[in-house]
């Protein structure tokens, strides 16, 4: 870069002197391609070790098994992406860096702009770059020999923050108070040392607050294991060579992207999705989705889609953007991320609907289920234009299931909290995968056998849905069905799904997936919840079962053009009965 910073985290001065941080067109010339790519590796890699440390520490298994976190590098200036974890979760990608940049607007506005080594801030506002308040950031800013150089920041999905609801997610909630505490960005830790007032402060308002110390020391220690081997990188290589390799890696993802999107015709696409309710008012939510492309651009416009609701399906627009990203990443595997994949992005800020939440709209089912009905909505609209690239349409639904209760046995409170995978959507060339994460995720269920070790619960059944993946000539992958009995004591359920009114679209002929279901077993009676896929406090007792089947992904292209091959393995491996496959498939085509 060739500019010296001043020798504390003084970001007037960074920004007076830096502009956005790039480096200049001399600084890039001078970079041979090997020493590119190690370094942009070496990011990579930071952040995977960042996401490791913090998988390896963690106390709940919400995290430690299940995944439900994300570590990343970001902009001194305009907290921009440099790189993320490769183990992360992809929604995260673009809210991370929204969440970064309001820790940065922060500094500026309430601490004189200065930040010193050791401080990081925690921040789980939804309204200021988050998802839903069960996942809390941490901001770290890193110095190198004394000079601000990024920031690190991670998500971890903590089980419980307060609310109406174990868990968290509230179906009925009518405002964010009523999900659970929200915390502004605050200095969490200064100079290193934790805040003992804000903890303190965190402990009263949440559920088995004795638990998640151990869930915020290993948040703080990724981000310290994050510090040492950046450090290193930049020992290596010095300090102006990696700027330089992350304002060229920038511009490379934004051409790369360009080009991808050049290939795809000019035209204007439309798609749609739909949420099966708010959990307050039981009337869908619809997505409207209209993608103009031209040259190497993408415009997103969601106008005409549903207005705010009522209950806990409202989307912060940080989660919405994000939603589209990570979209278009499903489309283009290939291109790294960090901010400048995103740059011939485009996105009409959909103002009015419920895809721009503003406070105090409750919006715990935005990040895990409404994103994926955004994201579902743009792979509905662009198959249209590329459909060698696209796929029917995944589960779409994170299957949110929140258990909590007492347990005599252990004479201790629990919150467990799941979510399950569902079929994929098929795709030109090939079926689509059976119990597969979801859209926005690599997150995995938890092991049951973790599960029934930690909570007083038993899966009676854990089973792949045979039948749920939608018919086509390439048909969806499968479901899973579930069944967890309580063992111990008395419990509340409350569960945050979607894709119960319809379920996954197929394509270009393809029949949609099958829907999600619920029930609960109670004592010889059966519950169905009235939303379908949503409900809050439903109580279960000794004996009572929670029985769940997620929904199959959509078929691609005409049943009917299925090969005689495929139908017949189907029906082998018992994925349907040859009545079944008839009816799905055609009798010509089932005959044995």
């Amino acid at each position: 870069m060739g500019i010296p910073l001043r020798k504390v985290g003084d970001l007037n001065a960074i920004i007076a002197q830096r502009g956005m941080g790039c480096a200049s067109d001399s600084d890039m010339s001078n970079l041979d391609p090997v020493t590119l790519t190690v370094i942009q590796n070496g990011l990579i890699q930071v952040c995977n070790e960042m996401d490791l440390a913090f998988v390896r520490a963690a106390f709940s298994p919400v995290i430690s098994e299940g995944m439900d976190r994300s570590d990343g590098i970001y902009d001194t200036v305009d907290g921009s992406l440099i790189a993320q974890g490769e183990l992360g979760l992809p929604v995260f990608v673009g809210t991370m860096q929204f969440s970064t940049r309001a820790v940065i607007e922060r500094v500026k506005t309430h601490y004189a702009g200065k930040v010193d080594p050791g401080d990081v801030f925690i921040v789980n506002d939804p309204y200021l770059g988050g998802t839903h308040l069960m996942d809390v950031r941490f901001v770290k800013p890193f110095f190198y020999k004394g000079e601000l150089f990024a920031w690190l920041a991670n998500t971890g999905h903590w089980p419980d923050v307060g609310g109406m609801v174990p868990g968290g997610f509230s179906a009925s909630a009518t405002e964010v108070e009523q999900e659970g505490l929200r915390l502004p960005p605050v200095k969490f830790f200064k100079k290193g040392e934790m805040d003992q007032e804000i903890l303190s402060i965190i402990m009263s308002n949440i559920r088995i607050a004795d638990q998640r110390i151990g869930d915020i020391k290993a948040q703080a220690a990724a981000l310290t294991t994050g510090e040492t081997r950046l450090t290193e990188l930049i020992d290596r290589y010095g300090a102006d060579v990696v700027r330089a390799a992350i304002a060229e890696m920038r511009h490379r993802a934004e051409r790369q992207m360009r080009a991808k999107i050049a290939d795809i015709p000019d035209g204007v696409y439309e798609g749609s999705s739909q949420v099966d309710s708010d959990g307050v008012v039981d009337e869908p939510l619809t997505i409207k989705m209209k993608i103009t492309k031209k040259g190497d651009e993408l415009t997103f416009d969601m106008t005409g889609s549903s207005p705010p609701c009522r209950g806990p399906m409202n989307s912060v627009i940080a989660t919405t953007k994000s939603a589209i990203y990570l979209a278009v990443k499903h489309v283009f595997p290939d291109v790294p991320i960090n901010a400048g994949t995103f740059e011939p992005l485009r996105i009409v800020e959909p103002e009015g609907t419920f895809l721009y939440a503003r406070y105090p709209r409750p919006v715990s089912g935005c990040a895990a289920e409404v994103s994926q009905r955004v994201a579902e909505a743009v792979f509905a609209a662009l198959t249209r234009a590329i459909p060698d690239l696209l796929f029917a349409a995944p589960a779409g639904t994170s299957g949110n299931l929140g258990v909590g209760g007492y347990d005599p046995e252990r004479k201790r409170n629990y919150i467990m909290y799941l979510f399950t995978g569902g079929g994929y959507g098929g795709f030109q060339g090939g079926d689509g995968l059976s119990n597969g994460c979801s859209t926005i995720g690599i997150s995995k269920m938890p092991p049951v056998e973790v599960l029934e070790q930690f909570y007083p619960v038993l899966f009676e059944e854990f089973s792949l849905r045979e039948g749920s993946g939608g018919a086509g000539e390439f048909r969806g992958g499968f479901g899973i069905n579930y069944a967890i009995k309580l063992r111990r004591g008395e419990a509340r359920v409350s569960m945050v799904m979607d894709h119960g009114r319809t379920g996954p679209q197929g394509v270009l002929g393809g029949h949609d997936g099958g829907t999600n279901l619920v029930q609960v077993d109670q004592g010889g009676r059966v519950y169905r919840p009235p939303h379908i896929s949503k409900d809050q406090d439903i109580e279960i007792g000794v004996g009572d079962v929670v029985r769940v089947s997620t929904p199959g992904g959509g078929g691609f292209g005409d049943p009917a053009k299925r090969s005689r091959e495929s139908i017949a393995r189907d029906v082998v491996r018992g994925y349907y009965t040859e009545a079944e496959a008839r009816e799905k498939f055609g009798s010509a085509q089932a005959a044995q």
